[in-house]
């Protein structure tokens, strides 16, 4: 069994920034590909970016690509999310997902099986 848990949500004005963590613990945790996505009110949950163990790779979606960045610190096993210029449309609740495939690296929900409780970002002046 996988735990995640998502910290660094909060308010932000509309151009700021946040880091947000996802720790992971639980057998074999370290080698799992981890995910961040986000659900907005009224919206589905929107895939943000992946980042596999085995080779680093990472994927992110079109929209975000641009202003947000996944990386892994292997040694604490923990991902983090960097996201600049924020937007009130970047309003969510963020969560991180795991994937024991450590060689996938995809968008795809249902790859996830282990999913954090959420962490509230809102940004708005």
């Amino acid at each position: 069994q996988v735990q995640l848990v998502e910290s660094g949500g909060g308010l932000v004005q509309p151009g700021g920034s946040l880091r947000l963590s996802c720790a992971a613990s639980g057998r074999d945790s370290n080698l799992y590909t981890i995910a961040w996505f986000r659900l907005a009110p009224g919206k589905e949950r929107e895939f943000l970016a992946t980042k596999s163990y085995r080779d680093g790779r990472a994927t992110y979606a079109d929209s975000v690509r641009d202003r947000f960045t996944i990386s892994r610190d292997n040694v604490n096993n923990t991902v983090y999310l960097e996201m600049k210029n924020l937007k009130p449309e970047d309003t969510a609740v963020y969560y991180c997902a795991a994937d024991p495939k450590s060689r996938r690296c995809l968008p795809h929900q249902i790859l996830y099986p282990y999913w954090g409780q959420g962490t509230q970002v809102t940004v708005s002046s």
